[in-house]
C-alpha cells in the first residue's frame, strides 16, 4: 500500500517505510519540531478567557 508522507507529500511504501508514516528521518524530526514549538494545535469550541473570570470561578 502506498500512502503519502504528512511532511513532504512524497509517495512511499508503508510496509518497507522504516521512519513511518514519514518517508525519512529529516521528515519526523520536522514534524517534531512543529510539536516541540507548539505549531499545531487542536481547534475548540469554547476557548476560556482567562481574563473575563472572576476570581471566584474554577475551570474543571
Amino acid at each position: 500500500m502506498n500512502v503519502k508522507c504528512p511532511t513532504c507529500k512524497k509517495e512511499i511504501e508503508w510496509e518497507d517505510a522504516v521512519y513511518r508514516p514519514f518517508c525519512s528521518e529529516r521528515c519526523k524530526m520536522i514534524d517534531l519540531g512543529t510539536w516541540a514549538n507548539e505549531q499545531y494545535s487542536m481547534p475548540t469550541e469554547d476557548a476560556i478567557d482567562f481574563e473575563q473570570m472572576s476570581e471566584n470561578e474554577e475551570v474543571h
